[in-house]
């Protein structure tokens, strides 16, 4: 296994003596370069104001751009953060390292303090990424009479029953609102998080009520908000209040969790429909949204600074993939040529723009980074080559 690097020097680095790596040593070292940047970009002397003690390896909070913005200072994106829990658990999976866990742990705390001591915000798909990052971290840590795994359990299960009580209801159809302002307002990023929380409750506990509403949730998806011909995912109904979809607004991000919601079923049923039609979406998106190979605006015009939630996007998108890839490849390996190779070239694309010693990342992977970086914008790079490399390890393993 691959272990954190405390440089930016490959730990497969070949020389005379030494065979060049292999595709899964090579990602797992590109993974580990940008974790450190993670760190060290995102993290610094500043680090302090985060609840991170300055030139820890392992603070937990994160600075909202690179280098610092004052005007980004006082920046709080609770479901950004939950998805730096997400990346850290990935590097601890990867490299068996108990430092990335702790990290995330950290970064974990550190929402709920900046979030005054609560889990629950006004933003029902925030709360559901943040469940799903809380799961992460119950599967990571062992738990023994409660402690510690356990904790992040039960605020996962906390978190479900707001989502529930708060914010579904029956307008357009029984599902979960977006916020709590707008309790009519239904969309993708909502309840396909509350899908994928849902199913995996229900996979940790078996409890009935689980089960029921991931399925509840996925029917909204596909009866409301995918096209049957093409798999695309629209992105919510009644926004302006005269109960339009949101068919203009396609987002790799939304497809994603449709991708994931199906995949989750499919694990549970094996039913190959299923499969199908994850990896429907998953073609219709690629030739839609990122027909040369990687996401390059989805209905954005960005500019020399970048930044925003979308910046998140196209690696959740490129997550649920990997996890489609190996869907594909465990029932019988038809239908993986194109996303596999979508996968790839999209990783490559990006890691060729990733210059040293930072290595930060931009909104487009085709383009160097701007002069700010912004959190979200990383973490679509992190949560990528951390798929890649996933990727490449099970390649490894099947040979």
């Amino acid at each position: 296994m691959s272990t954190p690097m405390s440089s930016h020097t490959p730990s497969h680095t070949p020389s005379a003596e030494t065979s060049p790596p292999t595709a899964a040593e090579l990602w797992a070292d590109r993974a580990d370069l940008l974790q450190n940047a993670l760190r060290t970009e995102f993290g610094g002397r500043f680090g302090i104001l985060f609840g991170s003690r300055s030139g820890s390896h392992h603070g937990g909070r994160l600075r909202n751009t690179a280098p610092l913005r004052l005007s980004q200072v006082a920046a709080f994106n609770y479901w950004w953060l939950a998805h730096a829990v997400e990346v850290r658990v990935d590097a601890a999976e990867r490299s068996g390292s108990t430092g990335p866990l702790r990290a995330a742990q950290k970064t974990y705390a550190g929402i709920r303090s900046r979030n005054h001591g609560s889990l629950f915000n006004h933003y029902f798909d925030d709360m559901g990424w943040l469940g799903l990052a809380a799961l992460r971290l119950f599967d990571a840590l062992p738990t023994v009479a409660g402690e510690p795994g356990d904790r992040y359990l039960i605020d996962a299960q906390a978190l479900w029953l707001h989502l529930v009580d708060r914010g579904w209801n029956d307008a357009g159809g029984p599902s979960l609102a977006w916020r709590t302002q707008q309790l009519d307002y239904k969309n993708a990023p909502s309840n396909g998080a509350f899908a994928l929380l849902s199913a995996r409750l229900f996979r940790r506990t078996r409890q009935q009520r689980y089960l029921d509403y991931a399925e509840r949730a996925l029917h909204f998806l596909e009866t409301t908000l995918v096209d049957a011909d093409t798999g695309l995912v629209a992105d919510g109904l009644n926004r302006t209040g005269d109960h339009t979809l949101d068919l203009d607004w396609r987002f790799s991000y939304n497809q994603g969790l449709y991708i994931g919601a199906l995949i989750e079923a499919f694990d549970r049923t094996a039913e190959p429909a299923l499969i199908e039609r994850a990896l429907q979406t998953a073609r219709t998106t690629i030739g839609t949204l990122a027909p040369s190979g990687v996401f390059t605006g989805e209905n954005v015009s960005f500019d020399s600074h970048g930044g925003g939630d979308i910046g998140l996007f196209k690696g959740i998108f490129v997550r649920s993939l990997e996890r489609l890839i190996e869907a594909l490849a465990a029932v019988s390996g038809e239908g993986l040529r194109m996303p596999a190779g979508f996968l790839t070239v999209s990783t490559d694309l990006l890691w060729q723009n990733l210059t040293p010693p930072r290595f930060l990342a931009n909104d487009t992977w085709t383009t160097p980074a701007a002069p700010t970086t912004f959190l979200a914008t990383q973490l679509s790079a992190v949560l990528a080559v951390e798929a890649r490399a996933r990727f490449e390890a099970r390649v490894a393993d099947t040979r």
